[in-house]
């Protein structure tokens, strides 16, 4: 978002200050839209953790255990086109490509019309996301490379998961100001790109070079129709369809396919659009991706033993240990000191409404790693069942330590952060605009004195009434009455007639 559209409060007993704010009041539509996607995130988050709670009961019932294999185990699909998958394969492969489509409109909209379409706006949060993915994978290769382990579950650490960060904030009861919100949504965001690349440069298998050049030109339809104008979900969806088959079968990850359609949308508005088409698509696909794709991943590839035994690995084996490590560590460690860095050398200020605390919380949560982080682990040890799930095992705790870190230190500024939404959400005049967005507009100024215009003369009003009620006794009272003969003392008092004469 170019840094001209935004508006931050300054602190009146010192000058305006000419230095660029960091994690300062987004932008009317910035604010909106991050508020929309959150809500929809949130609730997707809270299913996230139960089929998370539900993929771990079902896996640690000695009496199920077997079942949950079973079920996750069994195939189904047309073998003839190279679609004979595990239900399990078709969450990761197949349902994740939603929740990468979904990503790749994101990145989309970010870079054309979001924060990320000012390279000033731009630096702090994509520097921090940056730090926040190389300091995990260094933690990783430390740990491993010391104690004798696999190089290979580098990347697994470097994963923000912003579904399941939200879910850790509705349980806990604590909002965030959406400045802080939307620095979450912006680190998440390019981490979904880095994933990305990691997944397709890193985990790409032996290439068919027939299969991936008709997905390519599947893509390069899908990027013909929608700039022509097509329209119509029977054309894109079947072709949608068919090109995920096709990069499925080439050996690149299938995700991939969800994420080029996803930039391929435009996500700017034209003359009379209320929404671009992108962010139509998006409203309309993000709830299937939060509310179903996620999920189902999770119940799928969650399950893993939590024994005694098992939970000890985790932290004596070098590659789970590099991955817990990974995420409570690095990922704090990464997303703070390179904020901090980027800040004191390019100079920005942090808004005066919030503390580098804040930053550091923010930067906790963020390691909570769960859905990529598994996927990325699926991939990095494919020929090693135990050790996957071992990982898998790693990813769990290590995203429930770093919830557990971030939750204590929000919880001890929660009632600021309640103070600061409260201001951000108050609409007194009832416009749907939020009050502190239309302090430098004339109307807004005139309605609220017209408001308390209305207000005090209420009051008067019912001051009078309250004034006139409290007369009403000494009134009947006074002399002349009816209750009372006349020229006695009001009460019946004898006062007079005891005086001597």
């Amino acid at each position: 978002m170019p840094s001209t559209t935004r508006r931050f409060p300054t602190v009146a007993t010192s000058p305006p200050s000419t230095r660029r704010k960091f994690l300062g009041r987004l932008s009317l539509p910035e604010h909106r839209f991050v508020a929309d996607a959150l809500r929809t995130e949130t609730v997707g988050g809270v299913l996230l953790l139960l089929a998370a709670i539900a993929a771990l009961t079902w896996a640690n019932i000695p009496a199920l255990a077997d079942s949950y294999e079973r079920v996750r185990s069994f195939h189904i699909g047309p073998a003839a086109l190279g679609l004979d998958l595990s239900l399990q394969h078709w969450a990761a492969d197949g349902l994740l490509a939603i929740f990468f489509f979904v990503a790749g409109i994101e990145l989309k909209r970010e870079l054309v019309a979001g924060d990320l379409r000012d390279a000033k706006a731009a630096a702090l949060p994509v520097i921090a996301a940056v730090c926040g993915m190389a300091a995990p994978a260094l933690v990783y290769v430390l740990v491993n490379t010391v104690g004798g382990g696999s190089l290979g579950g580098w990347a697994v650490p470097t994963a923000t998961d912003i579904a399941f960060a939200l879910a850790v904030l509705a349980v806990i009861g604590t909002s965030l100001p959406s400045a802080l919100r939307a620095f979450l949504l912006t680190l998440a965001v390019v981490d979904d790109l880095f994933a990305i690349l990691i997944i397709a440069v890193f985990f790409t298998s032996e290439l068919n070079f027939w299969a991936l050049g008709g997905a390519v030109l599947g893509l390069v339809l899908f990027w013909f129709l929608l700039r022509v104008g097509v329209r119509g979900w029977y054309v894109y969806v079947p072709l949608a369809l068919v090109i995920w088959g096709l990069m499925y079968n080439s050996g690149v990850h299938a995700t991939i396919a969800g994420v080029a359609m996803g930039l391929m949308l435009r996500c700017t508005r034209k003359d009379g659009e209320e929404h671009s088409p992108g962010e139509h698509i998006e409203h309309l696909v993000r709830p299937v991706s939060a509310g179903l794709a996620v999920p189902l991943f999770a119940l799928f590839s969650a399950g893993v033993s939590l024994s005694d035994e098992a939970i000890a690995q985790v932290f004596t084996r070098p590659e789970t240990l590099g991955v817990v490590l990974g995420l409570v560590v690095g990922k704090t460690v990464g997303i703070f000191g390179g904020t901090w860095l980027a800040a004191r050398f390019t100079k920005a200020e942090l808004n005066e409404d919030l503390a580098w605390p804040d930053v550091l919380a923010v930067a906790s949560l963020a390691g909570i790693g769960f859905t990529v982080s598994l996927l990325i682990g699926e991939l990095a040890f494919t020929d090693d069942p135990v050790l996957t799930d071992e990982i898998k095992a790693s990813v769990l705790i290590g995203s429930l330590i770093a919830a557990i870190i971030a939750s204590v230190m929000l919880k001890m500024r929660n009632r600021r952060y309640q103070k600061l939404t409260e201001d951000e959400e108050r609409d007194e005049d009832l416009d749907g605009i939020p009050d502190i967005y239309e302090q430098d507009n004339p109307a807004y100024h005139l309605r609220m004195a017209k408001i308390h215009e209305d207000k005090a003369a209420e009051h008067r009003r019912r001051a009078a009434a309250a004034a006139a009620a409290a007369r009403g006794p000494l009134d009947a009272a006074a002399p002349g009455s009816a209750d009372e003969p006349a020229g006695e003392p009001a009460g019946g008092s004898s006062t007079g007639a005891d005086r001597p004469a």
